[in-house]
């Protein structure tokens, strides 16, 4: 393929792409679903925003901790198997939890113990997914498809919290799960016919050493140390914003879960057009301040939140989506461009973990502060979200060559 003409349409004459990209949006729309459909099936059928943060730190925070054995598992076995793998396990766990719940044998303790281990294999998939379109498609064309990327996520933000807060609305949370579950199941067959792309390899044969190897690399690869730790601790805010919005709209604006819904699908909204304008860049030379530039932008919207009434929680959310997309593109292209090859999996995998480990430390923050103060969680958002700025223009390097961040063996 032409270099000259890094066109979208470029895009759709990679073999298999399209089926991936529909895959990979399917599985983004429940993911979109299942976080509003999960914290407002917390808040209704437990009435605690407390149990609402457990829940969803549990769904995510464990699978986190064994990413790198599963970035290994990548790189060493391939990433569509891995990413039905999860896929399946996904699926299962929710029609179970929306089984229990339909014949009221559904203690918090046992929601948190499921979504608890559902979430180990969170991390194959996503990543398996992100790995996938390096490896398919030319570096030409990796601005166009991390901008594809990245309003995949925005596309489901506009799709999923209104659908999910309408069917937990209308039939209630047990439904909603169980739709979600369905719909995993058609992005699993709409996968199966995706192939595996060639990649190198610099496995070792041993599990646990190549999980080892992929954390130093990524730790001593100053780049994805930087984004690690900015993001984790701007996605705190994150986190927040996630239980912070639906307690004030349900308990204080009395709205109802419709919403919920609609209040989160108009960050997608916004962020359509900025991320797909974004993939538009030559970030080459630029990614780093085309990263840390946007993330300013999140501290005066979270603080919008300690404003009572809905305009300035919309005004919030129409902030957020608005640097969410080229942020995104940006971060993406970095990675992508100091990143070996051969460590993608393994690097991915750790580099996803640690960058969005504070969205369900936020969580829980939040679900524990929200109980008596909102203002609280908010505050302590703010102050997350500028520290994370302040770090990400201090540690991301502005360039880094890539045989520097090779570990030894």
């Amino acid at each position: 393929m032409s270099s000259s003409s890094p066109s979208y349409r470029a895009l759709l004459q990679v073999p298999s792409l399209g089926r991936a990209l529909v895959g990979m949006q399917v599985i983004r729309v429940c993911q979109s679903m299942l976080g509003v459909a999960l914290i407002l099936f917390a808040l209704i059928r437990y009435e605690s925003p407390q149990i609402a943060g457990i829940v969803t730190f549990a769904s995510v925070a464990p699978g986190l901790l064994i990413s790198p054995v599963g970035g290994a598992l990548l790189d060493r076995h391939g990433r569509t198997r891995l990413i039905l793998l999860d896929l399946a396990i996904a699926a299962l766990s929710l029609a179970l939890i929306a089984a229990l719940a339909v014949a009221d044998a559904l203690p918090a303790a046992l929601l948190i113990a499921i979504a608890a281990i559902s979430s180990l294999t969170g991390p194959i998939g996503a990543t398996g997914m992100r790995t996938l379109f390096p490896l398919m498609v030319p570096p030409e064309l990796w601005e166009r498809v991390n901008a594809v990327d990245s309003n995949g996520y925005v596309v489901a933000s506009i799709i999923g919290p209104p659908l999910a807060a309408v069917l937990v609305g209308a039939f209630g949370g047990a439904v909603a799960l169980l739709v979600i579950a369905l719909l995993l199941g058609a992005a699993a067959i709409i996968l199966r016919r995706v192939p595996e792309p060639p990649s190198e390899t610099d496995s070792t044969g041993q599990l646990f050493r190549d999980a080892w190897h992929g954390l130093r690399y990524t730790w001593r690869n100053r780049t994805l140390r930087g984004i690690g730790l900015s993001l984790t601790i701007l996605n705190i805010g994150g986190g927040i914003v996630s239980i912070v919005v639906p307690v004030l709209i349900l308990d204080r604006l009395r709205l109802g879960e419709a919403m919920v819904g609609i209040v989160f699908a108009i960050q997608g909204v916004v962020g359509v057009v900025t991320g797909l304008w974004s993939g538009r860049l030559d970030t080459r030379g630029r990614e780093a301040r085309l990263f840390a530039g946007p993330m300013i932008v999140f501290v005066p919207a979270i603080a919008l939140l300690l404003v009572t009434g809905l305009w300035p929680i919309i005004l919030a959310m129409v902030l957020m989506g608005i640097v969410n997309g080229p942020m995104d593109v940006a971060m993406f292209t970095l990675r992508q461009r100091r990143t070996e090859a051969a460590w993608m999996g393994r690097a991915f995998a750790i580099s996803m973990a640690f960058n969005f480990a504070g969205w369900p430390i936020g969580a829980a923050i939040a679900g524990w502060l929200a109980s008596f103060s909102i203002e609280a969680a908010v505050v302590v958002g703010v102050a997350a979200a500028a520290i994370g700025t302040v770090l990400a223009w201090a540690l991301v390097p502005r360039s880094e060559p890539l045989p520097g961040a090779t570990p030894a063996a």
